[in-house]
């Protein structure tokens, strides 16, 4: 069985997160690993707490998983201050790491900002050449890019200045008004458009999370980059479209909408 690990925080309401990329993991045919950077106590409403774990105990995390199971490829999720961020490109670099998908989470979708300057450069200039690729959304983007993005034309400006600066693959992610739910990927100099619809549930906790766990079990798995976008892309499609409504906020998605069997049965 192919192995990835997620290297993120923790949801406590298990829609986002590590959570969320176990779950994906799992559902999309990899063995899912952990290396927590900082636990949260969340709910689907808001977040009323994180404490970060310190570079020494990540470091630990990281140095257990690849000493024993080697992982075929790796997530990076939301990690919050620049220590943390230069032990995880020590690390992936000490270990040789492929396969590496960065969700580079540093503004939130009503675009206020959730990383220090001092992190989103550690993240761009540590993290952002090892990756196989990064997935911002339209805000994220627009920091990355040093434009404003209000259209598609716009999508492939930023994506082709973003893959440009930072030498990585990059998938600018659709929606904030921009397009229905078309992604846009910049890989070896060319534009692929991953073309969607967008599916009117109002539960989408952990998309971009869910995305790029996604990609990185396919790439796991041995799919070019490409293909492991596009199953990724229909992955998450579907678990929006099952319409799991749970919690009193904008909820988590169904991922184990494909799971069936005799364990997944529910008393009669």
């Amino acid at each position: 069985m192919r192995t990835a690990l997620s290297i993120a925080g923790s949801d406590s309401s298990g829609g986002a997160g590590i959570q969320a990329d176990l779950k994906t993991m799992t559902m999309n045919g990899v063995y899912a690993m952990t290396a927590v950077t900082a636990l949260t106590a969340q709910n689907t409403t808001g977040v009323t707490g994180i404490m970060e774990v310190t570079p020494e105990f990540l470091k630990q995390q990281i140095d257990m998983v690849f000493t024993d199971i080697r992982p075929d490829a790796v997530k990076i999720g939301m990690v919050s201050s620049a220590p943390l961020i230069e032990t995880i490109a020590e690390q992936l670099k000490k270990y040789d790491a492929k396969n590496i998908v960065v969700d580079p989470v540093m503004v939130a979708t009503s675009g206020s900002a959730l990383l220090e300057t001092s992190a989103v450069t550690a993240l761009k200039e540590n993290l952002f050449p090892l990756a196989t690729v990064i997935t911002p959304n339209i805000p994220e983007a627009e920091v990355l890019s040093g434009m404003h993005i209000q259209n598609e034309e716009d999508m492939c400006r930023a994506a082709q200045e973003i893959y440009t600066s930072y030498g990585c693959a990059v998938l600018v992610k659709g929606g904030h008004s921009i397009n229905d739910a078309n992604d846009l990927l910049c890989a070896n100099g060319e534009m692929q458009w991953f073309r969607g619809k967008r599916i009117q549930n109002p539960n989408t906790h952990g998309t971009g999370c869910t995305l790029s766990s996604a990609i990185a079990a396919n790439l796991a798995k041995g799919y070019a980059l490409e293909e492991s976008v596009q199953r990724a892309k229909s992955y998450i499609s579907c678990a929006l479209a099952a319409m799991l409504d749970l919690g009193k906020g904008s909820g988590p998605m169904n991922h184990a909408f494909d799971l069936q069997g005799e364990f997944a049965k529910e008393a009669e």
